[in-house]
């Protein structure tokens, strides 16, 4: 009876661990991982083909994104989650396909004419296809027995739409135990979906901890009147509020908030406002939530769709599916928002409407999730000023807004309360699926609220639960990457490349002086030139 933590361990990303027990296989989440790696990852001590079951929380890429590579490399078992994951699934698997094969693509284009080797994606349609057709919906709140010795059931834990904490009861060798997987939990008080569920008993339990060391605001967020602002604000410079959203989740959260600035009045100047949800994934994911508003939607969300309202839907709104709309919205002046994926801004359209927009200071980039380290959401967030965006350098002189408080994570007390929710003892708490350093404090905060064990395993950390053994702590080797020393000099020269671009800038703009101004400004750079020229 072992588990070993394939990944997110000292990591946000790629969450999947391996359950052995009761002669079976099985994992809990099998995801991608997105944003740099920090820590060398042995993968799977075994074979693909032989893991019987996956388990999965939600269908966020992060969970799930590897499901296709799964059923590549041989996967045939069930792939058990709720209805609503199993539905969201269904489009997001295939949309991650549809990715891996256009990226594919255009680098072999490129690398043909530079001679390169043949770039293999990672997985195709049919893989996505293949793993869509091993999904076994279940139902919250059912015990659900797998096989002999292994019994599920899925509480919601207000994440996302169809989210779930699993608990998993083993028996093996005539040993009980109950291990209990948190998923992502949900912040409380988020629109449209409900507040977490607790669970009271376990034997061990693996919680996750993005938000392991931080609080949210304790002030009550008012997110129409803060939304409502940057909306003004933005409008009354004649500017687009672009919003790089996470497609399932965050996008309808704000749909839903527009839905109400509208229905209320609350952008009087401008009730005419034009939204565009540029993102086919989201638009179907919207779909998917209409379609499961019974038994995954809040009371107050449940209230407008009992009035006949669809709470997403707005006049203004208008999707975009194919490329050329897509394209098409830029070339249009009037003033709107733009809500587009990938919400951490490291691919999708949104790149294209942040080459378009970035570089507007009338323009708004609103983030309203959150944005791992290394992604290009974080640098902006963090004062970036020039970043590259299909090779081409943008400044940034747009505003950069994040809208606080708005976040589908419980925060460091909302992940104690759900554990606070635990009645019976606890052998041993587990944490990963956040930041390296946060793993570690919010383990030891752990350890001090209730009193037992808790351990930030590394990739490929192992234990024994018959016998709540740590029998490794796991793979500890950083990934190599650029020295610190060679990241300032990179940084450095991109600051010099800007410099360069904007001497450019200035000489277009004084196109129209006086001839005897071109000379002393032509003499002026030429001197500059002959003191840095190096070249012999």
């Amino acid at each position: 009876m072992k588990m070993t933590f394939i990944g997110a361990a000292h990591e946000v990303t790629g969450s999947c661990h391996l359950l052995q027990a009761a002669g079976k296989n099985i994992l809990i989440d099998c995801g991608m991982e997105q944003g740099p790696d920090l820590y060398e990852n042995p993968g799977l001590p075994i074979p693909e083909k032989d893991i019987d079951y996956v388990f999965l929380t939600h269908a966020h890429i992060d969970h799930s994104g590897l499901l296709p590579l799964l059923a590549k490399k041989g996967f045939k078992g069930g792939i058990f989650t709720t209805y609503a994951t199993a539905d969201l699934c269904n489009i997001m698997l295939r949309d991650s396909a549809h990715i891996q094969e256009f990226e594919a693509e255009w680098r072999n284009r490129k690398g043909r004419r530079a001679g390169q080797p043949v770039f293999e994606p990672i997985y195709i349609m049919q893989d996505a296809l293949d793993a869509i057709e091993l999904l076994v919906p279940c139902q919250y709140a059912e015990r659900i027995k797998i096989c002999e010795g292994v019994e599920i059931r899925f509480t919601d834990v207000g994440h996302l739409l169809g989210s779930a904490s699993i608990e998993v009861w083993v028996t093996e060798d005539g040993i009980s135990k109950k291990i209990v997987f948190s998923g992502d939990v949900g912040n409380t008080n988020q629109p449209i979906i409900k507040d977490p569920s607790y669970t009271e008993s376990a034997d061990y339990v693996v919680i996750e901890s993005t938000y392991g060391n931080r609080v949210h605001s304790t002030e009550k967020i008012d997110y129409l009147k803060d939304f409502t602002k940057v909306l003004k604000e933005t409008f009354d410079r004649k500017g687009n509020v672009v919003i790089p959203s996470f497609a399932v989740g965050r996008t309808q959260e704000m749909l839903y908030f527009i839905r109400e600035i509208k229905e209320k009045n609350l952008l009087k100047e401008y009730p005419d406002f034009e939204v565009y949800l540029d993102s086919p994934l989201a638009i179907e994911a919207t779909k998917v939530f209409s379609k499961n508003m019974r038994e995954c939607f809040d009371e107050d969300a449940l209230a407008l769709v009992n009035q006949g309202i669809n709470p997403l839907v707005f006049p203004g709104l208008k999707t975009s599916t194919t490329s050329e709309d897509s394209k098409m919205i830029n070339l249009i002046e009037k003033p709107k928002v733009i809500i587009s994926a990938s919400g951490m801004c490291d691919a999708g359209r949104i790149r294209h409407h942040l080459k378009h927009n970035l570089w507007r200071p009338e323009c708004t980039i609103l983030f309203v999730g959150y944005q791992a380290n290394g992604t290009l959401g974080r640098r902006l967030l963090e004062g970036e000023k020039n970043v590259k965006l299909f090779g081409e350098p943008i400044e940034v002189h747009a505003r950069i807004e994040s809208l606080h408080g708005v976040s589908g994570h419980a925060d460091m007390n909302g992940l104690l309360d759900w554990m606070s929710g635990f009645k019976t003892p606890l052998e041993h708490v587990f944490v990963v699926h956040g930041e390296d350093q946060v793993t570690e404090e919010f383990a030891k905060t752990i350890e001090e609220k209730f009193s037992c064990p808790a351990w930030a395993p590394y990739p490929n950390g192992e234990v024994d639960l018959a016998k709540n053994e740590i029998l490794s702590e796991g793979v500890r080797i950083p990934v190599k990457g650029k020295k610190p020393a060679q990241k300032k000099a990179d940084a450095a020269f991109e600051r010099l490349l800007a410099a360069g671009r904007r001497l450019l800038d200035v000489i277009y703009r004084n196109e129209g002086i006086a001839n005897k101004d071109k000379a002393k400004f032509e003499n002026q750079i030429n001197n500059l030139a002959d003191k840095w020229d190096s070249w012999d």
